[in-house]
């Protein structure tokens, strides 16, 4: 009887160390998790100041790019339509997240509408560059029209819409207006790069590559009707098996989606199934996901790729020995550079060690502790100034760029504020009509990589 007794006790204590263990953990989780969105919400707050300071008080356009030199600003006053999307949803970022307030988002947005409105345009479209002084366009730059900057530029404007209903008519009144059919070209079923208005030429490739940034775009005309949804499915997932310049030899079999037979192709690398981008970088994958509801609908499809591939990002990054990941285009001391993951690109960028802090922002929803642990690696490397991370960083010769752009920092904000206010940005953007008539497009598709 005694040693029954004895054993219960010893059953209790067991008991009770457990659960106490246990309770611990999750305290120190939450702790953790509390911490770590504090140091988020520090983090957007500082981004966002580079908009607070880098933007033209008359027109409202943000600056592309300022460098840091010998404590000195060098201020690239000129903008694109990218940059001012990454504004507007920045702005809108810095409300949802408390920085100011819904009346001032809405004025700093009213102004870019009201310049908006009178830049020069081509069918609606807008050039590639203005001045930011005035909103001209910068003709010594070329008078170059831009698929993926005005798909960007339109998704910035209808999240714009939905936030803020005061401000509705004048963004569907300018996406309206912005005429994609203008870049198709039917008999391949996907968009020219651009067109080049004072040669009066279209560029002399297509988006063909499905896993890149131009896919936003692609949504966006499909939901205006701009184009027919044939084109969602006659872009490559990879390039077909026979083209063996691709940087390996394609698996999968054709499928059928709404009468178009397609190639259902797949690369696979350290043992994942993934759909390849063009170059292998961060940006390309993950920005679209930004505003789409990739990972909420496209469970069998891009949100799992999306998945997969920031899992491949990270380990090959440990492949190779380095301290830090995030492989992706960023500004360089010398310029501006495409980097990348290159296995994980149909014709892969080039890896010089060269990682950017952005790239970690947009894999928060897809591996949280990673980014959680890659932050604090950057930090330690002194590349966090007044406007937060500098652009970018080289883990071979620990060379920093301290240089911000308004792309980069964009990418930063959004990423946090669907990070921390459970797909904000997105629910603004769904909740449009061109949108949600879409969604179809990411529910249907299997990319058979499970």
């Amino acid at each position: 009887m005694r040693k029954q007794k004895k054993i219960s006790i010893l059953i209790l204590v067991f008991v009770v160390v457990v659960a106490t263990s246990l309770i611990l953990s999750a305290i120190n989780k939450a702790k953790e998790e509390w911490n770590f969105k504090k140091e988020l919400k520090t983090i957007a707050e500082d981004t966002y100041r580079y908009f607070e300071d880098f933007t033209d008080y008359e027109t409202g356009l943000p600056y592309d790019i300022v460098r840091i030199k010998n404590e000195d600003l060098e201020e690239g006053k000129h903008t694109s339509p990218t940059n001012i999307a990454m504004y507007m949803l920045s702005t809108i970022s810095a409300d949802e997240l408390g920085f100011i307030s819904g009346k001032e988002a809405i004025s700093r947005i009213q102004k870019i509408l009201n310049t908006l409105e009178k830049m020069d345009k081509w069918n609606g479209l807008y050039y590639n560059w203005y001045y930011t002084k005035d909103g001209s366009i910068m003709k010594d730059w070329g008078q170059f029209i831009s698929q993926v900057d005005n798909g960007w530029l339109s998704a910035g404007l209808i999240t714009s819409g939905q936030a803020y209903p005061s401000l509705q008519s004048q963004t569907s009144k300018i996406v309206k207006s912005m005429d994609f059919s203008a870049l198709y070209d039917p008999k391949v079923g996907q968009f020219r790069g651009g067109y080049f208005v004072d040669k009066g030429e279209y560029t002399g490739h297509h988006y063909g590559t499905f896993y890149t940034e131009p896919r936003l775009g692609s949504y966006i005309a499909i939901g205006k009707g701009d184009v027919s949804a044939d084109h969602w499915w006659k872009m490559y997932r990879t390039q077909p098996a026979k083209d063996n310049w691709q940087s390996q030899t394609p698996k999968g079999e054709m499928r059928n989606y709404h009468g178009i037979d397609l190639f259902q192709g797949h690369y696979e690398y350290n043992g994942v199934k993934y759909v390849p981008t063009w170059g292998g970088s961060m940006f390309e994958a993950m920005m679209p996901g930004m505003i789409m509801k990739e990972k909420e609908l496209g469970k069998n499809g891009l949100g799992l790729n999306n998945q997969h591939y920031v899992n491949l990002q990270i380990a090959y990054a440990k492949e190779k020995g380095y301290s830090a990941w995030g492989l992706s285009p960023a500004a360089t001391p010398d310029g501006y550079s495409e980097f990348a993951a290159t296995p994980l690109g149909i014709s892969g960028y080039k890896d010089d060690g060269t990682v950017t802090a952005y790239a970690s922002f947009l894999a928060l929803e897809y591996a949280k502790q990673d980014v959680m642990e890659n932050i604090k690696v950057l930090k330690e490397m002194k590349i966090y100034g007044k406007y937060g991370f500098y652009d970018s960083v080289n883990l071979n010769t620990n060379r920093v760029t301290e240089a911000y752009l308004a792309l980069d920092q964009g990418m930063i904000m959004v990423s946090v504020t669907n990070y921390l206010l459970d797909g904000i940005i997105r629910d603004h953007f769904h909740s449009n009509k061109i949108a949600s008539e879409a969604e179809y497009l990411l529910l249907e598709e299997d990319f058979m990589i499970r």
